[in-house]
């Protein structure tokens, strides 16, 4: 059985859709990033490339393998809306249906649910097969919702439904019998 130990990030404390945009996290709890730290196994680290990502898995690495940055592990692109509030995005109507019909729909300039999980899925394919043994990705919420939907087999509407807090555990286990889910949005 494979484990992936999926760590959302640092919050960034941006009240926005934050997708590609490149913003630091707030690593001030040193006591949350401790127990983060002991409550992984000493296996690889790998991160998205976006900053936050970057200095939250360094934050937590220790003394474990860390593998370099990988970019199809950001977060979901929200194009045009990028850095706007809900409310300051004119076309009410397709902020909606992005949220409440995930799919094929994208923020224009943006991503769709369904791009960012085929993107995804195929990063952890692809890691999978290079890296023997259990791995911890840390990322973002987008990219470990595409993961908890793949683990439970559920639709991307009932994947929204997960939380994923900022410096949250999320272990999905990939066995003979496919994905599973051990936790979701634990914190340590």
């Amino acid at each position: 059985m494979r484990r992936l130990f999926w760590l959302r990030h640092g919050p960034t404390h941006a009240r926005a859709l934050v997708g590609w945009t490149d913003l630091p996290a707030d690593l001030s709890d040193l006591a949350a990033l401790a127990r983060l730290s002991a409550a992984l196994p000493q296996v690889p680290v790998i991160s998205s490339d976006l900053q936050r990502a970057v200095t939250t898995a360094d934050a937590i690495a220790g003394n474990r393998l860390r593998l370099p940055p990988d970019p199809a592990l950001r977060e979901i692109h929200f194009g045009d809306w990028e850095m706007q509030h809900h409310a300051e995005i004119a076309d009410q109507d397709h902020l909606r249906a992005y949220w409440d019909r995930p799919g094929d729909i994208a923020p224009p300039g943006g991503d769709s649910w369904n791009a960012v999980g085929a993107r995804v899925n195929a990063c952890v394919d692809r890691l999978l097969t290079a890296h023997a043994g259990d791995l911890i990705l840390v990322a973002h919420f987008g990219v470990i919702l595409t993961q908890v939907q793949r683990a439970l087999g559920i639709t991307p509407y009932e994947a929204f439904a997960h939380r994923i807090d900022p410096l949250s555990l999320t272990e999905l286990t990939l066995g003979p019998q496919g994905w599973a889910a051990a936790r979701i949005n634990h914190i340590p």
